[in-house]
């Protein structure tokens, strides 16, 4: 996986129930693991911008609840450094759907801004964003 050029802190925890902000029919997700993180033995994983995270459907169409499927972070409340010095944050915790392993979105438009370190990651998904900050 391709390395971000910022400096990210870890915002969500695993069990953080997050918006689904695509328009896959997932409204509300429960993060269930973090794909490929560094974790160390006793301490819980937690998962930052641009991270592939496995996700529950808690809320949303009714065929898709309970359904386990892939995610990436798109947006995180807590704050995170660029290296241009200056800060990120968003109003809300969303991740993006993935529908295969190489990528791809689920739906076919996402909801509200996706950041620059996810579009360097993940193209594809930052290709259907409304736009990029």
């Amino acid at each position: 996986m391709k390395a971000v050029a910022a400096r990210l802190t870890s915002g969500l925890n695993v069990g953080s129930k997050v918006f689904a902000s695509d328009n896959s029919g997932a409204r509300i997700v429960r993060i269930t693991g973090i794909k490929h993180g560094k974790g160390r033995k006793g301490r819980h994983q937690a998962a930052k911008i641009g991270d592939w995270v496995k996700v529950s459907v808690r809320e949303g169409n009714p065929e898709l609840k309970g359904q386990v499927f892939d995610a990436v972070v798109i947006r995180q409340r807590k704050p995170y450094l660029r290296r241009t010095g200056e800060r990120i944050a968003f109003t809300d915790n969303a991740v993006a759907i993935l529908k295969d392993e190489r990528g791809n979105p689920k739906g076919t438009q996402i909801k509200g801004a996706v950041p620059r370190e996810v579009q360097e990651r993940w193209k594809e998904v930052a290709k259907i964003a409304q736009f990029v900050v």
